[in-house]
């Protein structure tokens, strides 16, 4: 049977093709780049459908063999699943990559400073540059670390700076994560997987690597723990087997060589100093990567129900005994009324202008913007501001009468509840379907590490739209993953 090229009918339309470029380009025809400027079309245009999809389905078992899941808390049916794999790359040039690596590096400096000055001496509410009610008023800031001193004034220790690209091509941030971003764990079992189940699609392609992130991470924890200890020990705080990110957390104690342990195998002592419980004793802990929420993390401070954290993390956190990442208050930064600060708050702390822009946002607490937000409802994408996963989302252009209908009394009562922006024509990758490669909306979660420095991983998740015509990549509503390829 004659080999079909997969491109036959792909049609990018007038967004950025992560493959072929611009609107315009002469997209599905691999001949028509040259072979220095894209070797991946070229290479992908021999491929046969059918053994691309083959190739996927055996790849996916994979996954769930080796127990790649995440957990999908509103669908009884189908709780434990595995994040849908895309075997078509998505590559990133060195150019490109460059902007994404500094501009990533230093929107997390600033986040940094951010914290640090909104738990210190809150400069930036006494020049206006804030309002003091939105950050104060956060469900996210945790008056508890008001004054407490943190190593190297580190807050957001792993952070998450989600990306999408325009119809122009340029680089836009959605939103920041600085609470507990996850998916790394995808990006590298994603490469893992490309090497055994397509080796001939990378065969002589130079990508950077990114099997070094537990090796970076670890040393980013150490760094930023209580100082004048020599050899400090980190452990992975999890939830347990029942959160959605549990495979991660398995992943990442085994990456980095460190302990996972549960709250119950925590204990804090009369002098506020923190041990694990192990077969041969007590051992002291220094770091604490957490995945716990802040509410359940100390039941002497927060919930006092909760049965996941460690009586007297506090206490010790604050006598510099322990450190924890991210700090107890970060996800204060995750907000996305304070995402709209973001220029103002690069401008105000590094006195430098934005390497990534913003996406355009109308805040809803403003009256200028509420009344531009309910007049124009059918061209935005309404947020809640404290939600995440995709969770809430209104797209307006593609909404019914009765959803609009229904945001717009939502937004009249808790009008600080929401933010809206303009729906930007996301970017488009090559994606696997059962008639060829077809294009489907993706976005881009870079992973920056901060201990005394940033340091961003090569790549970072692609996730994907797998329904045609989407825009929600997030996996929560069904989106897929890619392996990312930057180029050296």
């Amino acid at each position: 049977m004659a080999k079909a090229n997969p491109f036959a009918g792909y049609d990018a339309g007038k967004n950025f093709c992560e493959l072929f470029g611009p609107p315009g380009a002469k997209q599905g025809d691999a001949k028509s780049q040259s072979g220095a400027a894209n070797p991946l079309a070229k290479r992908l245009s021999k491929y046969n459908v059918r053994t691309l999809n083959q190739r996927n389905k055996a790849a996916e078992r994979e996954l769930h063999n080796l127990g790649i899941t995440f957990t999908v808390y509103s669908d009884a049916g189908a709780i434990d699943r595995i994040l849908p794999f895309d075997p078509i790359p998505r590559r990133i040039s060195q150019a490109d990559w460059k902007k994404i690596d500094s501009g990533c590096r230093q929107r997390v400096t600033a986040l940094n400073a951010f914290l640090a000055d909104i738990y210190g001496k809150q400069q930036i509410f006494k020049d206006k540059i804030i309002p003091r009610a939105l950050v104060t008023g956060n469900k996210n800031f945790r008056k508890e670390m008001v004054g407490v001193k943190l190593p190297h004034n580190t807050y957001t220790h792993i952070s998450g700076v989600d990306l999408i690209r325009d119809d122009k091509g340029n680089f836009l941030v959605l939103e920041d994560n600085c609470r507990s971003p996850s998916g790394v764990s995808y990006v590298i079992e994603n490469r893992h997987l490309m090497m055994r189940s397509f080796p001939d699609l990378m065969e002589g392609v130079k990508v950077e690597p990114v099997s070094n992130y537990g090796q970076k991470l670890r040393e980013t924890l150490r760094e930023t723990a209580p100082p004048r200890i020599q050899n400090p020990r980190v452990v992975l705080l999890t939830p347990g087997v029942f959160n959605s990110a549990y495979f991660e957390h398995v992943f990442l104690a085994r990456e980095m060589g460190v302990a996972l342990v549960e709250g119950r195998d925590l204990i804090v002592d009369e002098e506020d100093r923190v041990f694990m419980k192990t077969i041969g004793g007590l051992e002291r802990v220094h770091m604490i990567y957490r995945r716990i929420d802040d509410e359940f993390l100390d039941p002497e401070v927060f919930r006092k129900d909760s049965m996941l954290g460690v009586p007297g993390l506090m206490r010790s956190l604050k006598a510099g005994k322990v450190a924890i990442a991210n700090a107890v208050g970060a996800g204060v930064a995750d907000d996305k009324a304070v995402y709209a600060y973001m220029p103002r708050i690069i401008k105000y702390y590094l006195d430098e202008d934005p390497i990534l822009d913003n996406v355009e946002t109308h805040i809803c607490r403003e009256k200028e913007s509420l009344d531009y937000v309910l007049e124009h409802l059918e061209d935005l994408v309404v947020k809640p501001v404290g939600e995440s996963g995709g969770y809430g989302i209104v797209v307006g252009p593609m909404a019914s009468k009765a959803e609009i209908a229904g945001v717009r009394r939502a937004i009249k009562k808790n009008p600080k509840n929401y933010i809206a922006q303009p729906m930007i024509q996301l970017s488009v990758s090559p994606t696997l379907t059962k008639n060829g490669l077809r294009a489907r909306h993706v976005d881009l979660r870079p992973f920056v590490l901060t201990g005394k420095e940033s340091w961003v991983l090569p790549g970072g998740l692609t996730r994907v739209a797998m329904r045609e015509g989407s825009i929600i990549v997030n996996s929560s509503q069904g989106g897929g993953s890619k392996d990312t390829w930057v180029l050296r």
